[in-house]
């Protein structure tokens, strides 16, 4: 194993995954969450579930158990400056929180190389694939002004195509992966931070969960590309199947929004891939539809976005718009994707008007 670094992982959700595989290799991880949550870590550390080989019972991982060190904290709490890399973990409208906005500004002062694991990729990511009108991208996000300051060259992205959840009645430091895929992350413009992203994976792959008198490999790993454009394999999955699990009546699972029309979700599917390779993808760095397909086969579940909009969400991750937005400067235009924005559009619209309502009622009952 390289000497053992100092990762800050921002979310403790979906950043728990990574996490635990950093600390699987002995090195030292810092959570950013809530105060309430930073405080059970500290209690108690995380747990992750990852599904067995062998269809048994999922495997539980607790960080108190792993040769790493954990800690957590707030973040106006947390101080940037001596970590070697910086995980963006978090969806991407929570990065527009005052605190979670004021440390960004921090890490970008400090200069610290960031690996964004996210369906959105930031904006200084963006930039760094060219081509690009960035500021008619920018009403696409939450607040585009949390990406101002960072120098794109120590921004990359990695796909978060492995699936993970938080299970029924569990608290907020346990997560289950559903589908135990890799990150695959896009090299650095700069070469120091891409070079202990390879240190970090040849970590990972060489980590062993001690269990019972067997070391153990286990699965979700980081895998680290030479092209720029590896990430942008996930947008033809989000739209064929993420975003399509939305539907105007309520929600479907990825499944059932990408098998119940098989033809039309390889359509759709293909004109994004088509979109990406126009954006300077290689065929390489996509994956076909049919494996694809395969793989949507196990995603029972709603995506995150669909449960998010039907609890009641007035932000989401808008993937589906930016798409829309990048194929629109390159005159590509696809009736199925402009489907699936107008529902989202107005089902945003729909409960934000319920939360003004919400917010009024009690004021009108006052007033009254």
């Amino acid at each position: 194993m390289s000497r053992s670094r100092d990762i800050l992982v921002l979310g403790a959700s979906y950043g728990a995954l990574p996490a635990v595989r950093l600390l699987m290799a002995g090195h030292r991880v810092r959570l950013v969450c809530t105060a309430e949550t930073a405080a059970l870590v500290a209690r108690e550390g995380v747990r992750v579930r990852f599904p067995a080989r062998d269809g048994s019972a999922p495997l539980e991982v607790a960080s108190r158990a792993l040769p790493g060190e954990l800690t957590a904290s707030a973040p106006e709490a947390t101080d940037p400056r001596g970590f070697d890399l910086v995980v963006l973990a978090m969806q991407e409208a929570h990065y527009a929180a005052p605190a979670v906005r004021a440390l960004l500004a921090r890490i970008a002062r400090e200069r610290v190389p960031c690996l964004a694991i996210m369906n959105m990729p930031p904006l200084p990511y963006l930039a760094r694939l060219g081509a690009l009108n960035m500021a008619a991208l920018e009403s696409c996000y939450a607040d585009a002004s949390v990406w101002r300051g960072f120098d794109p060259a120590l921004v990359t992205l990695a796909s978060p195509d492995p699936q993970a959840f938080r299970p029924a009645g569990e608290p907020k430091n346990v997560l289950e992966v559903g589908l135990a895929t890799n990150f695959k992350a896009a090299r650095f413009d700069a070469e120091a931070p891409t070079a202990l992203l390879r240190e970090l994976q040849a970590d990972i792959e060489a980590s062993r969960l001690e269990r019972d008198g067997a070391a153990l490999e286990l699965p979700v790993k980081l895998k680290v590309h030479e092209s720029r454009y590896v990430p942008l394999a996930k947008w033809p999955m989000l739209i064929a199947g993420n975003y399509r699990s939305i539907r105007a009546d309520g929600m479907v699972p990825i499944r059932e929004a990408v098998h119940g029309d098989l033809e039309r979700s390889r359509a759709i599917y293909e004109w994004v891939a088509r979109l990406c390779l126009r954006l300077g993808a290689a065929e390489a760095d996509l994956v076909p539809f049919d494996k694809y397909a395969r793989a949507a086969e196990s995603l029972v579940r709603p995506s995150s976005a669909a449960r998010a909009l039907f609890g009641g969400a007035e932000h989401i991750e808008r993937v589906d718009l930016l798409v829309q937005r990048i194929g629109a400067q390159f005159d590509l235009r696809s009736a199925a994707l402009d489907e699936v924005v107008a529902c989202v559009e107005a089902l945003l619209a729909r409960n934000r008007a319920r939360a003004r309502a919400a917010v009024a009622a009690p004021l009108a009952v006052a007033i009254g």
